[in-house]
């Protein structure tokens, strides 16, 4: 695992002095080693650098940048699970090695078959391949977008790194805020790829790879499709179980490959359960396991859980126990880490158990993508929930139902207080259409905080373009001419099975991926995602929705696969976010950093939002007439970063 980072200049010399300090800036994502390498010809300046954190081979013979017969060059951001497998089949075409770990088998397999070698690649990775005697190359990024890539374009220079902060010390690229990326951090709480929250800077897409060379700079292309089926879906429940708890079990044998310590994190919910079985199933010697619970808040407390599950498999449990002080002394450090706004505060408590578990292993697993794979978020949930509603009278919902809602107090410290909030989400659509349902569901900010744009379009064109992209990506994957065709034996008629796919391939690395990332990183730690391995990830898709969601069950087929295997409790409880109470936070605590941090001439400088109504939208969740936690958090980390910006 690694930070990586380079200047490539056509036509011009390519300053090393700045990839120098932009490798600085990584320094937390490769503590192991840094260093970069230069190549100038009158066609082709490149400058490449990479700051290593030695996970598989850590000797210096493996560090980066790494270099193949002199002509070949790779610096390479991640991990490839069938790096041996792809070495026999190297070795087998006349190819030699001098390391044992998976960078060198990366670099040949993009000397060898160019970027239609990344199909080949089964992992978590980014990278920037150059050939010295072609003097081209091309940057790419793993299927999923577990990890990151940023780049800019100016003129015939193009520069990129794995954190935008990084990338900001990189080339003369303009630092302008982009609008339309600033409204997606407040409406949805995320910036999907390809934007950042710079207008001239852009996030790679999953799946995709964009090449360089003297004829000049290409477009980011797909590559592959991600999530991607070549098979039959299976026809039959009890097979698709089977066949669900095998597929997981082989990833997480996989991605336990370490020359380092590896350990897993346990929330004690469904996801990250599955992870510690399959881990404990295949590691000797009792696993390394680590949870977040808090002392001052019992509702987010899921420590209780996480004994269980460490209890049946014998594991070596380290629990993190934060108080409310733990907790507000952590969000100054997370904010002033991120390079960006993130508006998603579980960042906060994933800082915290990724510092916790560093101090025992370089790796750890996690359960992430499981939600958005299976069905496990309550907005899918909500469409059958929707349905039921609509049908009871017109009378009793608008004129009793709704009425007593709205004089209820929300808070997600409560039960009824957090059923109030969701009730509210529920009825802000009556729509039809599932995915018009779904970015409604998605939104952090709701109607009555709309007036926060002094455009109030702006939230309307936010929500159409999410739709356009997720109706775009639909048709694109049942085109037989695409790349995606392989997908075509999935059921053309299963909107809620297109919402799962829309979410894995856009949503989860732009906001959960890109959170776990930055927040695992921040501490030195890699963090692999199981539940992410394509084959899992392909086999699910072309399941029916119904096998996941059904009759107000969330993740049924996961359920089911592992009901007898792991403990009762754990498949039968509710679901539960991972979270900081954030929004109790801003009601006391934190309210003079949010009031010294979400200033007037601060929320005025962007020329897109109204301060009165910030005012309001506080006001409002400190009485508790409304929820806004989510939102808050967004203003809190926008303003925040523009003020460590200038």
């Amino acid at each position: 695992m690694c930070g990586i980072c380079g200047v490539v200049r056509l036509n011009g010399v390519a300053p090393a002095a700045s990839v120098d300090d932009a490798l600085g800036a990584l320094n937390h994502r490769g503590p192991d080693h840094s260093g970069f390498w230069e190549f100038k010809s009158d066609k082709v300046s490149i400058t490449v650098g990479a700051a290593r954190l030695a996970v598989l081979d850590p000797r210096a013979d493996a560090n980066q940048p790494f270099h193949r017969g002199g002509r070949y060059h790779l610096v390479y951001n991640g991990e490839v699970y069938n790096f041996r497998e792809l070495r026999c089949e190297l070795i087998s075409l006349g190819e030699t090695f001098a390391t044992v770990g998976d960078t060198e088998v990366v670099l040949a397999a993009c000397a060898k078959w160019g970027v239609e070698g990344l199909r080949r690649l089964n992992g978590m990775w980014a990278l920037a391949f150059f050939d010295s005697h072609e003097q081209s190359g091309f940057l790419a990024r793993d299927p999923m977008g577990i990890k990151p890539l940023m780049y800019a374009v100016h003129g015939r220079d193009l520069v990129f790194a794995s954190e935008v902060r990084a990338l900001a010390r990189l080339g003369s690229w303009r630092k302008e805020v982009d609008a339309g990326a600033l409204v997606q951090h407040l409406v949805f709480g995320y910036i999907a790829d390809p934007a950042t929250i710079y207008r001239a800077a852009w996030r790679l897409p999953p799946g995709h790879s964009l090449s360089f060379g003297p004829s000049g700079i290409s477009e980011a292309r797909r590559y592959d499709s991600a999530p991607a089926s070549g098979g039959q879906a299976e026809s039959d429940y009890g097979d698709a179980r089977r066949l669900v708890r095998r597929l997981i079990g082989d990833a997480v044998a996989q991605q336990r490959v370490s020359d380092v310590p590896i350990g897993a994190f346990l929330s004690g919910g469904l996801d990250s359960s599955i992870v510690v079985s399959h881990l404990a199933e295949c590691t000797p010697g009792p696993v390394r396991t680590f949870c977040v619970g808090y002392c001052d808040q019992q509702s987010y407390d899921e420590r209780h859980y996480a004994r269980l599950v460490a209890s049946r498999f014998g594991t070596r449990h380290e629990e993190v126990v934060l108080s409310e002080r733990d907790v507000l002394d952590a969000i100054p450090r997370v904010l002033d880490h991120m390079g960006e706004p993130v508006g998603d505060s579980s960042i906060v408590p994933t800082s915290l158990v990724s510092q916790a578990a560093r101090q025992f292993v370089t790796v750890a697993l996690s359960g992430d993508g499981g939600d958005e794979l299976f069905g496990g978020y309550w907005r899918y949930l909500a469409h059958q929930t929707l349905e039921s509603y609509l049908r009871l009278p017109q009378f009793l919902r608008q004129g009793v139902i709704e009425p007593l809602h709205s004089t209820l107090a929300v808070s997600r410290s409560s039960n009824w207080g957090n059923r109030a909030r969701q009730f509210r989400k529920l009825i802000r659509t009556n729509s039809n259409d599932p995915m018009a349902r779904h970015a409604a569901w998605s939104r952090i900010l709701s109607d009555d905080a709309a007036q926060l744009f002094l455009d109030p379009a702006l939230v309307g064109n936010a929500v159409e373009s999410m739709l356009t992209r997720a109706r775009t990506a639909n048709v694109r994957s049942r085109d037989p001419g695409a790349a995606s065709a392989r997908q075509e034996t999935r059921p053309p008629d299963d909107p809620l099975n297109d919402i799962l796919r829309f979410d894995l391939s856009h949503q989860l690395s732009a906001d959960m991926l890109h959170k776990v990332d930055l927040a695992s990183m921040m501490h030195s730690l890699e963090v692999r995602v199981p539940l992410l391995d394509l084959a899992v990830v392909e086999a699910v898709a072309l399941m029916p929705s119904s096998w996941k969601i059904y009759r107000g069950l969330r993740k049924r087929i996961l359920v089911d696969a592992y009901r007898g295997h792991l403990p009762g409790e754990i498949l039968d409880r509710p679901k539960q976010g991972f979270e900081v109470p954030i929004g109790e936070l801003l009601r006391g605590p934190l309210r003079e950093m949010f009031h010294d941090t979400v200033r007037k001439e601060t929320i005025e400088s962007f020329g897109l939002l109204s301060f009165p109504a910030v005012e309001s939208i506080y006001a409002a969740h400190c009485a508790r007439r409304a929820d806004h936690a989510d939102l808050l958090w967004a203003l809190l980390s926008l303003c925040w970063w523009a003020k460590r910006r200038t």
